[in-house]
């Protein structure tokens, strides 16, 4: 193999190795150098761990060859720098935990390791995962491969930016609000995210619990597919894995449209939306038309309390799972500390970026005795309500349809003042983990030469079905397959 293609997909890759074209240690350097040559101007990377990817290469090639390869194989991936990486530095982004080494390995990587995937590297990410744009990450801003000025999205920018740069045929990521399709979306890849409990979490570092979940980003949903397959399954290690056979991805890709029915949400297209994402979105539609869906409008009234309902919600666990960050247990701890309580305040207030305290101390706030009703409560309340309009959505619709994000990628720091502003840009993302259903983010056209994302909506465990409607669309297109200039 002479080269990497600008747009090679992982199901490529596995047919060249099988096959003898190339072997995964001639891949790994290749992915490798690209890494060397375009990670100082994006920023997609914390850790590169090169030794250990080409040993695994080796290892991979030796199996390969004996006929014991299994489907990851071989393949090089990157992985969100959230995911606990036995003896690898693990930051998740923050001052905090800039030296951790974590002593053992999340479930999604031991998964990987299992089928002998190569490991490239830790992807930047905006900090604890609290981020629309990875701008908050202590390493740096990432730089959108299709414009350097932009962001690519978070909190999963980094994973989103290597991958469309083709620094990895594929990445992990976690969604909270939307943090694996919006960065898919702005970075003109595809991403999904699982069923609520599909995937372990176990080893994933928490933001908040009962909404954080794993999932693949990568070109194409043949190979989120492919990806899926491996990181599924019950884990017993994680009190909210759900225990249920992994159905066959990739075998029900194939199956046509004819009859599906596919809801439009009136509450997607209204005030905020860009006129030019909602004629790209309108104009993938009508390709699904051609391939013998349905439209139906539908509403989800209680779509709109989905930010602030969110930003309790993920706020109030968010406060209660970074308490472990004390300077004591884990993380940074501040240079001669008076007594405890200025053990405690310096370590927080040294190890901790801006958009984390915001978040730790509204989280604070909404759990606090005198509030607690007011916010917390009342945010639970209005997550069934959210939850129950998705339900009678899908007794009329198989599949809920509409734009990712409600812009496509804004310049570096164009947000950064404005929280809220930031906040809405998951406007569209957020109600999905609220209610715990998959949904995946796709290629589907662009706006002044950036990217804009199509946002696929499936009732719980229907990940078979998206990834079937992703794929039946870009057998009919070409958007997953563009490039940008700076590869």
């Amino acid at each position: 193999m002479d080269r990497i293609d600008n747009h090679t997909t992982v199901k490529q890759l596995q047919l060249g190795l099988a096959q003898g074209d190339f072997s995964s240690v001639e891949l790994t350097r290749e992915y490798l150098d690209r890494i060397q040559q375009l990670n100082p101007r994006i920023n997609a990377f914390i850790t590169v761990t090169e030794d250990q990817a080409l040993a695994q290469a080796e290892d991979a090639d030796n199996l390969i060859a004996r006929g014991d390869g299994q489907a990851m194989t071989g393949i090089p991936l990157a992985h969100k720098d959230i995911f606990c990486t036995d003896g690898i530095t693990t930051t998740c982004g923050s001052h905090m935990l800039e030296n951790f080494q974590a002593p053992y390995s999340a479930t999604v990587i031991e998964k990987f390791n299992a089928q002998h995937a190569v490991m490239l590297g830790k992807t930047n990410m905006d900090e604890f995962a609290m981020g629309s744009s990875n701008e908050t990450s202590y390493f740096g801003p990432v730089k959108n491969p299709w414009n350097l000025e932009c962001v690519p999205g978070g909190s999963s920018g980094g994973s989103a930016a290597a991958v469309a740069a083709s620094m990895t045929a594929a990445a992990t990521g976690t969604d909270t609000g939307g943090s694996i399709r919006q960065p898919a979306a702005l970075s003109g890849i595809t991403g999904l995210k699982p069923t609520y409990g599909l995937v372990s979490r176990y080893g994933m570092i928490a933001f908040a619990s009962s909404l954080d979940q794993a999932g693949p980003m990568a070109r194409s949903a043949q190979d989120c597919a492919l990806l899926l397959q491996a990181m599924a399954g019950f884990d017993r290690r994680d009190s909210t894995s759900l225990q249920r056979d992994v159905p066959d991805y990739e075998a029900t890709l194939e199956q046509d449209l004819a009859g599906l029915r596919i809801g439009l949400p009136a509450e997607f297209f209204a005030e905020g939306l860009n006129p030019a994402v909602a004629k790209a979105v309108d104009e993938a539609i009508e390709q699904y038309k051609k391939l013998g869906a349905t439209i139906k409008d539908i509403s989800l009234p209680n779509s709109k309390f989905a930010v602030p309902t969110y930003y309790v919600v993920a706020t109030a666990e968010c406060s209660s799972n970074l308490s472990r960050f004390d300077g004591v247990r884990f993380g940074h701890r501040c240079d001669e500390p008076k007594d405890l309580e200025d053990l405690y305040k310096r370590s927080r207030g040294e190890g901790f970026g801006a958009e984390v305290k915001r978040r730790i101390l509204t989280g604070t706030y909404a759990l606090s005795a005198g509030y607690y009703d007011a916010f917390y409560l009342k945010g639970q309340k209005l997550r069934r309500l959210i939850s129950q309009d998705f339900a009678q959505a899908f007794e009329q619709v198989d599949v809920i349809a509409g734009p990712t994000a409600p812009d496509v990628a804004f310049k570096i720091g164009d947000k950064s003042d404005d929280p809220v502003s930031m906040y809405l840009q998951d406007i569209f993302t957020i109600s999905v983990n609220l209610a715990g259903l998959p949904g995946m983010s796709i290629p589907a056209g662009f706006v002044d030469g950036k990217p804009v994302g199509l946002q696929l909506i499936g009732n719980y465990f229907d990940e078979a079905r998206l990834l079937n409607v992703a794929h039946q669309l870009q057998l009919n297109s070409d958007w997953h397959l563009q490039s940008p200039e700076v590869i």
